[in-house]
């Protein structure tokens, strides 16, 4: 193998990709609008949640308990009648409805422990539980307010000091910003070799290959480094100008140990994606192929859930795949400031996973060669 033939096997694959605009296009949009989307506009944190009220009572008391109910957590709760409760549930108007019974304020005062219903929409998971946690102590707490005359906190004999690390003001965009530069870089590791992959056969240009002085391997090893350098400069660009320059996330560890990280990372998705495409035989063939191995990885790998929170046994079918070891390192480099002395398990997991699948890959595109030939 020489090195000078997979150089510039490698220039050619990037003139390739210079010549495709939808290529080029789905890179821009990947490392910038598909960033700043789902950091901007997902919020895993109780936010502007919509609420029904139904006042029953129509007392001072009820009346504090409604003004509890205020931004950025609430909208302005919106007064409804009863028979409006289950309809704007299921139209998904309102996340919380509140249902304040009659003589609310009265059976407070003469200590008979009224209840206020609440319902709600658990389809909505991220403000489900937080929300319904907030009504509880905002409603325990205006009462006690009310019956005392002033606010007092209950004396607690064992109280819990909580100290929120790595990210103090529960900023769902920090951890969404730097999930989505891991999401769209597996996702493009895998489709950008396999296309180039595909691109070679379906445009005839793989035999023109098959008559030069060149092995499977040289050919293979120039698809790798020329379409992983394209990923991780633009990741390089992304991770200074889009989430640390325009969302403002700060990178608690070393950028050059993740962008290490990354790379890495990138010689197993492009493995991968030649495997993918020397099985697939058409370009609709590997984009169904790689869209359940891409969703499998990623939504499996503990950047979505906890991989503590999955069964065992998919626990540690999940370890198998490179997505795992590497969401793993970027968390603790990204959010906890992690050195390469914590986090060499998992760019050697990487690597050894990245060369199974070379070898697999080299293979069957070694066989595919020769049936080309034949």
């Amino acid at each position: 193998m020489r090195l000078r033939n997979v150089y510039r096997l490698g220039l050619k694959e990037l003139v390739s990709l210079r010549y495709d605009p939808v290529l080029v296009l789905l890179m821009i949009y990947a490392f910038t609008i598909a960033i700043i989307a789902p950091a901007k506009g997902v919020r895993l944190e109780l936010e502007n949640a919509s609420v029904g009220v139904v006042d029953e009572d129509r007392s001072v008391l009820s009346q504090r308990i409604i003004d509890t109910l205020r931004g950025p957590f609430f909208k302005p709760p919106r007064l409804i009648g009863l028979d409006a409760v289950d309809a704007g549930m299921d139209a998904g108007r309102y996340t919380f409805t509140l249902d304040i019974p009659p003589r609310f304020q009265a059976d407070v005062l003469e200590g008979r422990r009224p209840a206020i219903q609440v319902n709600v929409d658990a389809t909505a998971m991220a403000q489900a539980g937080a929300g319904a946690r907030f009504i509880e102590s905002a409603v325990d707490a205006e009462v006690r307010a009310f019956l005392l005359g002033y606010r007092e906190e209950p004396p607690q004999p064992a109280p819990a000091v909580i100290r929120l690390a790595f990210n103090p003001n529960g900023e769902s965009a920090w951890f969404l910003a730097v999930m989505q530069v891991v999401n769209m870089s597996t996702l493009l590791g895998i489709v950008l070799t396999g296309a180039a992959l595909i691109r070679e056969r379906e445009h005839g240009t793989i035999e023109h290959l098959l008559v030069m002085p060149l092995t499977a391997a040289e050919i293979m090893l120039a698809k790798v480094w020329a379409n992983a350098l394209v990923i991780l400069l633009a990741a390089t660009l992304s991770m200074f100008l889009v989430v640390r320059g325009f969302l403002g996330v700060p990178m608690a560890g070393s950028v050059t140990l993740f962008l290490a990280g990354l790379a890495l990372y990138l010689f197993s998705l492009t493995a991968i994606g030649i495997l993918l495409a020397t099985l697939a035989r058409s370009m609709p063939q590997f984009g169904l192929l790689s869209i359940p191995v891409f969703l499998i990885m990623y939504m499996l790998s503990g950047a979505n859930t906890p991989l503590d929170a999955m069964p065992e046994l998919l626990q540690r079918i999940m370890l198998v795949s490179p997505t795992t070891h590497f969401v793993a390192f970027a968390q603790a480099v990204a959010f906890r400031g992690a050195g390469f002395a914590i986090v060499w398990p998992h760019l050697a997991a990487t690597a050894g996973i990245g060369a199974v699948a070379f070898v697999a890959a080299l293979a069957r595109f070694r066989r595919t060669l020769s049936l080309s030939h034949l």
